[in-house]
């Protein structure tokens, strides 16, 4: 689509065609090599490639931003790159190297720069995936590998930007399980979560908090998002198990409350009923950013924060991070990155 054809007032988190996309290709066994850009089209891929058969495959979530400056930014794109490479290995694919990964991502970017928004109307969504691409019958890693990454101009991922959201917990359904592959992107992990967030949407929520698959009685993750929980001075979210996935606008979060608010701040597991009683309740992801939780729906009861309003620390914590993300304040950490 071309850049005059979209309604940037209106953008919504969706997908809209750019101008391009990155492409390498790379052989078990063997290093991955830089890629090219090509035109964004579709792909060829045999109905025998292990990523439709087995689902060998991971992705990641970025976003560029168009600064006030007219500079274009991204925020912490090495931290995507480290946990795409533990990714691969995980999944029994060659390990991306970071210079072949921010290769990609910067290169997308500056050949998509004119479907950048400005911050006030959304972001630029960068996609990089990874996938077994070869044939193979047997339940065994592909020979052949792609490594591709696509961009789309979004708006917010919740409507309404920063405002309270409705949950609901779900006691029929599980993200994933101890010591499966929940702490990584792998393309798996989501359909199964496609359903339970339908069925939330029809009853008036926003997404599903899941709870652990063992003993259904800790706290996971918020439908693709990290969870928080505020109580006086001290946040605290689910520890990572293996089950969770190490977000990065996570990791941040915990770094901002502990060394800006100076919060005291606690990796470990949290209970269901142990999080309906805090004082504030929020989500984070690179697509959410930070949405305030204002109602949780748990066993047929409705569980209210903030008295509906966006609590002050979730919003101390958004005004922090979304400065340094949108190039609007200075950022000390090191972790902008200028295109």
């Amino acid at each position: 689509m071309k850049t005059n054809e979209i309604d940037y007032d209106n953008l919504t988190f969706s997908f809209t065609e750019t101008k391009s996309m990155y492409v390498s290709k790379c052989n078990i066994n063997r290093a991955w090599k830089k890629g090219e850009l090509v035109p964004f089209k579709n792909i060829n891929i045999s109905p025998a490639a292990t990523i439709l058969n087995y689902g060998q495959g991971l992705f990641e979530g970025m976003k560029a931003y168009r600064t006030k400056n007219d500079e274009i930014i991204m925020f912490r794109p090495e931290e995507n790159a480290r946990r795409a490479a533990n990714g691969c290995l995980r999944l029994s694919m060659p390990k991306i190297s970071e210079d072949i990964f921010l290769d990609g991502v910067t290169s997308i970017v500056k050949d998509n720069v004119n479907y950048i928004p400005s911050t006030d109307k959304g972001a630029l969504y960068v996609r990089p995936i990874i996938f077994g691409s070869g044939e193979g019958l047997g339940v065994a890693p592909s020979s052949e590998y792609t490594f591709m990454v696509y961009c789309s101009p979004v708006g917010p991922y919740f409507k309404g930007g920063l405002s309270p959201i409705k949950l609901i917990v779900t006691n029929d359904y599980h993200r994933a399980p101890l010591k499966g592959t929940g702490g990584v992107k792998a393309v798996g992990n989501y359909v199964p979560g496609m359903l339970p967030s339908s069925i939330a949407k029809k009853e008036g929520y926003a997404e599903v908090i899941y709870l652990d698959a063992a003993e259904e009685k800790y706290i996971e993750e918020v439908g693709a998002a990290n969870f928080f929980a505020i109580y006086g001075k001290k946040l605290v979210t689910p520890k990572l198990s293996g089950s969770i996935l190490p977000g990065i606008t996570r990791d941040s979060v915990l770094f901002l409350a502990k060394n800006k608010l100076g919060m005291e701040v606690e990796e470990r597991k949290i209970t269901i009923d142990e999080a309906l009683d805090a004082d504030e309740v929020f989500c984070a992801g690179t697509a959410a950013i930070i949405s305030p939780i204002g109602s949780i729906h748990y066993n047929k009861k409705e569980y209210n924060f903030s008295e509906g309003n966006v609590g002050e620390t979730t919003r101390e914590l958004y005004d922090i991070l979304t400065g340094i993300q949108f190039g609007s304040d200075t950022d000390k950490y090191g972790w902008v990155t200028k295109i």
